[in-house]
């Protein structure tokens, strides 16, 4: 394929396709040239077209009936529909049918090649939102977006719908559970990914009296210290997309400038009289709850409402236990790539049964430490128990018995060894039991009545013994 991209032109005059084939190959374009519509047709059998220039007025099959056929092979074609009797009806028809743009004869070189560019453009979003989609419909290929729960199968349509779109996006959800991932996955799939950075900034990490001049840069001498002019992380983001981690902790005078980057594209550096316009798409964080912050004065309300167009909420790992399994596999295959072992991803029952059991205070990013030391430590091909942490095999190992409520503690006869752990365990058992019993021992049904995907359904059968 040519660098800049595979142009179709379909026109009956000889003349007309000269003269686009010379303009478009000169600006680095291959072409090919059709002088009918059954022509065109047949040529897109044999390659995929990033634009296509098509005549309306044809001898046989017409430019309408044609650009109808174009759409059935191939529904994303950026087709641009080029006629000498161009009307608003003829136009208006092109458009519904589907077509990119209409032009309209004689034309001005520039006008076609900025259409054919924005054509390209369009179409090549839109083939990057189809990678994603079908990215996010398979585990293994989400990078570390990782697991099938029905929570984070709601993240992945929201991921999927707001891409390639500019607005501001607000990631919550407590730390650990992976809101720089989201972050990073919106931004690699959307266009700006061809055309500026991602920027992620820690706004906790930064004294408050530095951060506006991160953010926004400043001139030589705008303040004691500043010996030379510095580019701030907006100017290094244009075009592409900053993250804002830890979007709470910035002070009063700097919601305000970030509320005027967010209304106008523009901001001044400090010690500027200059106003500097910017193309950044914002995708802050937080796992604080913003409302209570307004209502507290500690956050801008109008800043909020900005910030907060679209929010993705990332639940945390206890709440989505199904998803420490392949969470857990995935770190696996990292850390070995990592550290060049070979310790197997396949988990035995045992070691799931701990995964599973300990509340992950910490999430994914406390889990990705665990699988990482077990890595570390194993000392054949498998993670055993004696590769977890103590915390993690026995949950009640590190908690303080002083710091339990002395009613909770009260109200089980700890003699007999019973624990909150061993009562859910007990519970799950007569669930899938249950389950089981109701679909005739058939697993998938069982999985769907109980919440959970097969995979986790069945190593939980393999866990507990249970007979099938």
């Amino acid at each position: 394929m040519a660098k800049k991209g595979n142009i179709l032109i379909v026109d009956d005059e000889e003349i007309m396709r000269e003269v686009l084939e010379s303009l478009l190959s000169q600006e680095g374009y291959r072409v090919d040239l059709a002088k009918t519509g059954e022509e065109g047709l047949s040529k897109m059998s044999d390659r995929t077209y990033d634009a296509i220039l098509l005549d309306v007025s044809m001898p046989g099959m017409g430019g309408l009936r044609t650009l109808e056929e174009i759409l059935k092979l191939d529904r994303e074609a950026a087709v641009i529909m080029i006629t000498a009797y161009a009307t608003f009806d003829t136009a208006i028809a092109a458009w519904q049918l589907g077509a990119y743009n209409c032009i309209r004869k004689p034309f001005e070189n520039e006008q076609i090649l900025k259409t054919v560019a924005a054509g390209i453009t369009r179409r090549r979003g839109e083939e990057e939102r189809r990678v994603l989609r079908r990215t996010l419909k398979t585990s293994g290929d989400r990078s570390q977006i990782v697991g099938n729960s029905p929570a984070m199968r709601e993240v992945y349509d929201l991921i999927e719908q707001v891409a390639p779109a500019r607005s501001t996006v607000l990631v919550t959800g407590e730390s650990g559970t992976g809101k720089e991932v989201v972050a990073k996955t919106i931004h690699f799939s959307s266009p700006r990914a061809e055309s500026g950075q991602f920027v992620a900034v820690n706004c906790s990490n930064i004294p408050s009296e530095l951060l506006e001049s991160e953010l926004f840069g400043h001139t030589r001498g705008a303040f004691t210290g500043a010996i030379a002019a510095k580019k701030g992380l907006f100017e290094v983001a244009d075009g592409g997309s900053i993250f804002l981690d830890e979007i709470s902790t910035i002070p009063p005078e700097t919601q305000a400038r970030l509320l005027r980057v967010i209304q106008e594209r523009e901001f001044t550096p400090l010690g500027d009289t200059q106003q500097h316009k910017v193309d950044v798409r914002i995708i802050a964080a937080t796992n604080t709850d913003l409302q209570r912050a307004v209502k507290s004065g500690d956050f801008r309300e109008d800043l909020f409402y900005r910030l907060n167009v679209i929010n993705i909420h990332l639940p945390p790992l206890r709440n989505r236990r199904e998803d420490i399994l392949p969470l857990a596999q995935h770190f696996i295959r990292k850390y070995n790539q990592e550290n060049d072992r070979i310790v197997s991803d396949q988990i035995s029952p045992e070691v799931l049964s701990a995964l599973e059991k300990y509340p992950w205070p910490g999430n994914v990013r406390e889990l990705e430490s665990a699988i990482e030391r077990a890595i570390i430590v194993a000392r054949g091909d498998e993670i055993t128990l004696e590769c977890l942490r103590d915390e993690v095999i026995d949950p009640r190992s590190g908690e303080d018995a002083s710091s339990r409520p002395i009613d909770a503690i009260g109200s089980f006869d700890i003699s007999r060894g019973i624990s909150f752990y061993d009562e859910v365990s007990r519970f799950e058992i007569e669930l899938i039991k249950r389950a089981l019993e109701i679909t005739g021992g058939h697993q998938s049904k069982a999985a769907k009545m109980l919440g959970m995907n097969n995979t986790t359904l069945n190593s939980k059968i393999k866990v507990y013994n249970i007979k099938t």
